[in-house]
């Protein structure tokens, strides 16, 4: 179904409409449009999800009210779903089950026990020690492209300043970056297209964390992982299955965020040509710049799954109890009831009150990372590469089959 039918076919046509479709990915917005003001609450099925049905949250006064309601609106599906509900849901292999207690699946007190306990490790001081080194590695990666003037800038730039850094924050020795990039490629590609190829590779990752964690609680040194295995609480610590998902999710959640806003945040300067050149010119503007290509490309389309813990109405409809409710930032963040001119980018926009990550208990706590990186990789870039063009017409970027973020497979570029 092309755009132009999602804005005047009947809305009860459309429950089937597949929203991780890379056709619906590239410009979701006007559709989004459409049920802020016609259905703010509006139920889809996920084929991605064994034709699951999930509720789609629009407005921003809604979307905000879920993303910090943590009473009816959980994480973990097993405090909110029956019986019934719990043995139809999807589900990850039994492999993986170590992966699932990490601060996006639980709620409440085990999610504050983790929180305060991943806090003494994920430090403001650690983030700001990236800076040099992410500085560094932008001009690298820049330096190879120079030579061939041309790349990739999904795969040899986006992609591999956060995979980097991620690396050196966890303290992935230099030896072994080799293996530990041939897994977070595969983790990368699982996110987005479930495939049994690439479950060997995603368990050779996990063997291989799981055996720095051991070394690392046998000699701590100056790395995440350390931080994290030294977290303490009175008597309370971080257990080898904990610090592992806590591992994975700042792969995914920080890696994907990074990806996506550096890829698709320069895919749009690229199409606004003012506003690349005003970047450009005032390389103050990075800040504010960065906030609003994350309220306008929306590295994460939906925020993560929320549960209902009861019978819920929002907007006037009608949630049953244990069903997926899905926050869409992407629609929260071109409401016109919040943002003037949503639908124009404008790189010194001020008081953008985006939830691109996200708000409440759930805040992304890879934040001030993903900002950093972004700034310094898009500021770096404008500065070194003034005659950046797009290697491909607009219309044939693929955009990624994908459930809950919004990034490119690909983007083709010359120097």
């Amino acid at each position: 179904m092309n755009s132009a039918d999602l804005l005047t076919a009947p809305l009860a046509s459309l429950t089937d409409l597949n929203i991780t479709d890379p056709a619906f990915k590239a410009d979701p917005f006007p559709f989004y449009g459409r049920l802020r003001a016609e259905a703010p609450v509006f139920p889809v099925t996920l084929k991605l999800r064994g034709r699951q049905r999930a509720w789609l949250v629009t407005r921003h006064a809604d979307v905000l009210a879920v993303l910090k309601d943590d009473v009816h609106f959980v994480k973990n599906r097993h405090e909110a779903m029956s019986p019934e509900q719990l043995r139809r849901a999807p589900r990850l292999p039994p492999i993986f089950g170590a992966l699932q207690r990490n601060l996006l699946s639980l709620d409440g007190a085990d999610h504050d026990r983790l929180k305060r306990l991943v806090h003494q490790a994920f430090t403001p001081r650690r983030v700001e020690e990236m800076r040099g080194m992410t500085q560094s590695v932008t001009d690298a990666l820049l330096d190879q492209a120079e030579h061939t003037g041309r790349m990739d800038l999904v795969a040899d730039f986006a992609l591999p300043v956060p995979l980097t850094i991620i690396g050196r924050i966890l303290g992935v020795p230099e030896q072994d970056n080799s293996r530990f990039n041939r897994g977070m490629k595969a983790f990368v590609a699982v996110g987005g297209s479930p495939n049994p190829f690439l479950i060997p590779p995603l368990l050779s990752l996990m063997r291989y964390l799981r055996g720095l964690i051991r070394k690392r609680r046998g000699l701590p040194q100056d790395d995440l992982i350390s931080a994290l295995v030294q977290a303490q609480d009175s008597n309370d610590h971080l257990t080898d299955d904990e610090i592992l998902a806590m591992v994975f999710l700042l792969l995914s959640a920080g890696h994907e965020t990074t990806v996506n806003l550096i890829g698709s945040g320069v895919f749009e300067l690229l199409r606004h040509p003012d506003q690349q050149a005003r970047l450009r010119g005032d390389p103050g503007l990075i800040k504010s710049g960065v906030e609003e290509l994350a309220r306008y490309v929306v590295p994460a389309e939906t925020a993560t799954e929320r549960y209902a813990v009861q019978d819920m109405t929002i907007a006037g409809t009608r949630i049953p109890r244990g069903e997926l409710i899905l926050a869409v930032i992407g629609s929260a963040n071109r409401d016109s009831a919040v943002f003037e001119n949503p639908d124009r980018l404008d790189v010194a926009r001020q008081s953008n009150r985006h939830l691109s990550f996200g708000q409440g208990m759930h805040y992304c706590l890879g934040a001030p990372l993903a900002r950093l990186e972004a700034q310094i990789a898009i500021g770096t870039l404008l500065r070194r590469a003034p005659n950046l063009r797009l290697a491909a017409p607009p219309t044939e970027v693929q955009w990624r089959r994908s459930f809950i973020v919004r990034g490119l497979e690909a983007l083709p570029v010359t120097f």
